[in-house]
């Protein structure tokens, strides 16, 4: 693209931020407004409301059509995630109107497909583009009113009344004003604060919230109070019942800046913004005139970094992080007040991120596991850190989408949350029970004795919505008590048919397990056929946490060849060992430094390094292809937190080492 070929713009959703962000294309240097997408073309005033642009028939048209170059998306939030996917994939530039997702979550989603697809992708935060918030980072770095310590920002109109009928009260769009103005006071004291370090922003470190919830659920006015590293305070508020003042102050030690409506800076048509300083028992006010048009900036800063082939906005525009983190706080925020919107339950999210249907996909390659009758992917996803069902769908689908069918749950994971997510996943998205190869755990210390077995498998089949696991683990042992007693225990839910694969111990030593299967053959009961212990190229020097087993040493390997026991083995990847967090001069991390360094471990990382450097690759790939090649069943278990990291994790899958590649990295 030349740098002096318009910018051809559709427009997804033809409302009144629609017709607003129209008017700052018509009056910005780089772009040009050409179509406008709607599913109602018959709909009086379009082509008024949108003079010169052609009236296309639906989103998916415009999506097609090769005149667009750019798209901006403004329907309501529920909608933007699933368009700008759509849009990235189509190999359009996207603009996003804020919130660009309900999440961070999901936001993370949506830049990685911008990534892949090299386009240009932005939330639209129209004020951060403009020259008013420029020479307010400027005076923010001068220290014109010392050091920043308290920053109060609001955002919040009256809408007068309950109206069911409007988006701000309906909880199935998200409404309510956190997502809806929110965003403003937050984006703006994150930028406050990073300025007063020299950064582009500045993360909290702890969000606390308060909310009113009305009758439909949205929050109708909330508070927030942010801590930041740097000992910067913000207080923070939104509301669509509460007119309040709107004005930024910046209090610092020796004095103070206010801004009435930050956000609309010098006017939607152009004017003088007003800066207003106080110092010293003195009052200066900077004016920041501009002719130009408050949405023209937004359309040419993203039109300047689509011509210059970059796929994000520059500082102090939102960049992906910036974007990602501004969520994050809001996810905090409405987490602490309890808001949970009818769209990210289970009952109504029930397609994938990009609004189609979740299907079984193929690319992960399957393995017969001794034990279990179904074919099982060569690794299992666990997923116990995920906050919500809405959060931890986008992994699980994408697992799915790709071909994995092996799930990792436990009793104890997140106090019976992952149990809950998982079952609500399956059924949701009518997954067929006998394709998936599902994995409980219970029994976890210090409930750890065999009468347990049985009630919290009772609880965990509830919370995953089936009748029956296809591998069960204890997820401890307890050697005070004789090992015969838990193998009756798990033999009595084998017959009731409760576990219809295979059972064993997750960290379990090899002589506990020995001892358990001779009594097995002694008394006729189902043995103990499988593994839960850490296994990896790099060996566990000290147990990450309390009762863990590690089997990646000599002795555990040969023991494992002869038995040919199947080890669901977590942490395969060494928590971060074969990353750039560990290193002999990293000493931050005190649980890879404590669990990890070794000079043999070393070795091994720096073996992985040379050939990950060879074969084009990461050393935490190679550390995963070497678990999975080992000459007896090692299935890895893998805990990715957002697709991305999913999909970094699984393109190890196609690295095939050899014996002898797997010696030598051994050393």
């Amino acid at each position: 693209m030349t740098s002096d070929q318009p910018i051809r713009w559709g427009i997804i959703g033809p409302g009144t931020i629609a017709r607003t962000f129209a008017d700052g294309v018509a009056h910005s240097r780089t772009g040009k407004l050409v179509a406008i997408a709607t599913r109602n073309p018959a709909k009086p005033g379009l082509a008024d409301n949108f003079p010169g642009a052609r009236i296309v028939d639906g989103y998916e048209a415009l999506l097609s059509d090769p005149e667009v170059d750019a798209v901006y998306i403004s329907v309501p939030h529920t909608g933007h995630a699933e368009w700008a996917i759509k849009a990235a994939r189509a190999g359009k530039h996207i603009l996003v109107e804020k919130p660009i997702a309900l999440s961070a979550y999901d936001a993370e989603a949506v830049y990685y497909e911008a990534k892949k697809a090299r386009v240009f992708a932005g939330e639209a935060f129209m004020y951060r583009v403009h020259p008013q918030t420029e020479k307010l980072v400027e005076l923010i770095k001068s220290g014109v009113i010392g050091t920043v310590r308290i920053i109060r920002s609001s955002f919040g109109f009256n809408m007068g009344g309950f109206k069911p009928e409007h988006r701000l009260f309906a909880n199935d769009t998200a409404g309510g004003g956190i997502l809806d103005v929110g965003g403003y006071p937050v984006s703006m004291a994150r930028l406050i604060a990073g300025a007063a370090e020299g950064k582009a922003f500045l993360e909290p470190e702890k969000v606390s919230g308060v909310a009113h919830l009305g009758q439909s659920g949205v929050d109708e006015w909330a508070s927030a109070v942010l801590k930041f590293p740097n000992e910067i305070i913000a207080e923070v508020s939104c509301s669509i019942m509460a007119q309040q003042d709107n004005v930024l102050r910046i209090i610092g030690s020796e004095g103070r800046i206010e801004v009435a409506d930050f956000w609309f800076a010098s006017g939607h048509k152009g004017g003088v913004g007003k800066i207003e300083i106080f110092k010293g028992g003195k009052q200066e006010t900077v004016e920041v005139r501009e002719d130009r048009w408050l949405y023209s900036f937004e359309a040419d800063a993203a039109g300047d970094a689509i011509r210059a082939g970059r796929t994000e906005f520059s500082a102090p525009g939102m960049s992906w992080a910036d974007s990602i983190g501004n969520l994050r706080v809001l996810d905090q925020w409405r987490s602490t007040v309890g808001l949970e919107y009818g769209v990210e339950k289970a009952a109504k999210r029930t397609a994938n991120i990009a609004g189609g249907a979740v299907t079984r996909g193929s690319s992960i390659p399957r393995r017969q596991i001794p034990g279990i009758s179904k074919p099982a992917s060569v690794v299992t996803l666990g997923f116990e850190f995920f906050p919500n069902f809405a959060s931890a769908s986008l992994t699980l689908d994408a697992f799915y989408e790709a071909g994995g069918n092996a799930f990792d749950t436990a009793y104890v994971y997140g106090g019976g949350k992952t149990e809950t997510i998982f079952g609500d996943w399956h059924t949701s998205r009518k997954v067929p029970r006998e394709e998936i190869v599902l994995i409980g755990k219970g029994a976890h210390s210090p409930l750890c004795y065999p009468d347990m077995i049985a009630k919290q498998l009772d609880q965990s089949l509830t919370r995953l919505k089936t009748d029956y696991v296809d591998v069960y683990f204890m997820h401890r042992d307890n050697t005070d008590v004789p090992v015969g007693e838990f193998v009756d225990a798990m033999d009595a839910e084998v017959k009731r048919g409760r576990i219809r694969g295979i059972f064993g111990g997750s960290n379990w030593t090899r002589a506990r397990f020995d001892e358990a299967i001779a009594y097995a053959e002694k008394t006729g009961k189902a043995a103990p056929a499988a593994l839960s212990n850490n296994f990896s190229l790099a060996e566990m020097l000290d147990p990450i946490w309390a009762g863990c087993v590690a089997a990646s040493d000599d002795d555990w390997k040969k023991w494992l060849n002869e038995k040919q026991i199947p080890n669901f083995a977590w942490s395969s990847q060494g928590r971060g060992f074969f990353t750039d967090r560990a290193g002999r001069d990293k000493r931050d991390d005190e649980e890879i430094v404590r669990v990890w360094y070794s000079e043999r471990n070393f070795g091994r990382r720096d073996r992985a390094i040379e050939l990950a450097n060879k074969l084009g690759r990461n050393p935490i790939h190679i550390a995963l292809a070497y678990v999975i090649a080992q000459p007896f069943p090692v299935i890895p278990l893998i805990g990715p937190r957002t697709v991305a990291e999913l999909e970094d994790s699984l393109s190890a899958l196609d690295i095939k080492l050899t014996p002898d590649q797997v010696k030598w990295l051994e050393g």
